[in-house]
């Protein structure tokens, strides 16, 4: 395996377009990856040699699709170290994953019982708790970070009581890129009797993620930001805890029998996959992840890091410039804020000069106000970006700078 910089940019044919005139500086991978050729091709190629619909039909073409779409759930499993690909869902995007184990443990909720979740969470890890909030009492408990946006963990085992049933988390702030001890979290949860989600869209692209080491019950993340199509994303699920989930969408493929009286579920992952998935965005996230797997992914990572690194310092060196999240180890995520200008204009300046950044609360507004602000700009690096992007980025803020202070 390799890692060569040229090489894997030519695999992505946006980065060579022209934004205003300037060559392309694209730095919101937190928000969405780019696409390798590989993936594209995946999904043209399904489409035009071996398609149709999965687990229904007899004939070569429903046989070939539905081998294809397994494969690609076996590829997945492999990825996270899961130990069956049936510990594998697929979802239409982390969103969706939570969606599935916050209806799928409602009817198992009495008024009272407490969930436990971080400040820093992303809307699609609050939002469903507060469905269960509303709709059965569950009551939400926060957990606050540090200065540099790390968790206490005595201060996350206090958050606990009799009465939680699930603690759910990220792995890794897509706005502060702090990776969290996610492996101690899981255990304290699992000390008080409850279930432990991890949310883990970030960490699954900066890093190995072991679902066997991490011990969690259940783990989320798309499959966009790791290469792959939207559309597509992953619940994993221990077996014991995705027997425990109630389905909530019903229709072909998730039953075993109906009646005009009765209906029996299917087993896990089918239960929770009801109707026709999204065949060719699995199959091309297989591709993504076979993609992935051709490269050196310990230098890509480093190579990341470097990255940030190199924003990070060179931002230090502007005095108007305000950093978030600075604890070690973090991943390749630098969010920031150029004093008397706010992110949206900060970012629309970036782009005259073909970087494209982030800015706003990035669906982490509990955060924002944890933080002292309502937005921030955020520069996110994929295994494709350059030192050169960096630069670019430094000498756009400068005139950014220039022009708002």
């Amino acid at each position: 395996m390799t890692f060569d910089l040229a090489a894997i940019r030519a695999q992505f044919p946006i980065l060579a377009r022209k934004v205003h005139g300037k060559s392309l500086s694209y730095l919101d991978n937190a928000a969405s990856a780019q696409k390798p050729q590989a993936v594209l091709n995946a999904l043209s190629g399904q489409a035009a040699r071996a398609y149709a619909n999965v687990h229904r039909g007899v004939h070569t073409l429903a046989n070939e699709t539905t081998e294809a779409y397994e494969q690609a759930r076996a590829k997945v499993a492999r990825f996270i170290q899961a130990p069956n690909p049936d510990n594998i869902v697929f979802a239409k995007g982390a969103t969706h994953a939570i969606n599935i184990v916050a209806n799928g443990v409602a009817d198992q909720l009495k008024p009272g019982d407490e969930i436990v979740l971080t400040v820093m969470e992303h809307h699609s890890n609050i939002v469903p708790w507060h469905f269960l909030r509303e709709r059965h009492g569950a009551v939400l408990r926060f957990v606050d970070i540090d200065a540099d946006g790390g968790i206490d963990l005595a201060a996350f085992a206090q958050a606990f009581s009799s009465r939680t049933k699930l603690a759910a988390f990220t792995h890794m702030s897509n706005v502060l890129g702090v990776k969290t001890p996610a492996a101690e979290l899981v255990k304290i949860a699992h000390d008080h009797g409850a279930l432990a989600l991890v949310d883990g869209c970030q960490a699954v692209v900066h890093g190995r993620v072991d679902m066997q080491a991490l011990g969690c019950d259940f783990y989320a993340f798309s499959g966009h930001k790791l290469y792959g199509p939207t559309g597509i994303g992953v619940l994993y699920g221990k077996p014991e805890a995705l027997e425990r989930l109630r389905p909530f969408e019903g229709g072909g493929e998730m039953i075993e029998t109906v009646s005009l009286d009765t209906v029996t579920y299917n087993t896990p992952p089918h239960r929770f996959e009801a109707g026709t998935p999204a065949i060719l965005e699995a199959v091309a996230l297989g591709a993504a992840i076979d993609w992935l797997g051709g490269l050196d992914r310990t230098a890509a990572h480093t190579h990341e890091a470097a990255l940030a690194a190199r924003l990070t310092e060179k931002l230090q060196t502007l005095n108007s410039v305000r950093l978030y999240g600075e604890a070690a180890g973090k991943g390749a995520i630098v969010a920031f804020n150029l004093e008397g200008a706010h992110p949206h204009d900060v970012a629309q300046i970036a782009d005259r000069f073909g970087v494209a950044i982030r800015a706003g609360h990035h669906c982490c507004q509990p955060l924002m106000k944890r933080l002292g602000v309502t937005a921030t700009a955020r520069a996110s690096f994929a295994l494709y970006n350059t030192m050169e992007e960096v630069d670019a980025l430094v000498e756009a803020l400068i005139k950014a700078r220039a022009m708002l202070t």
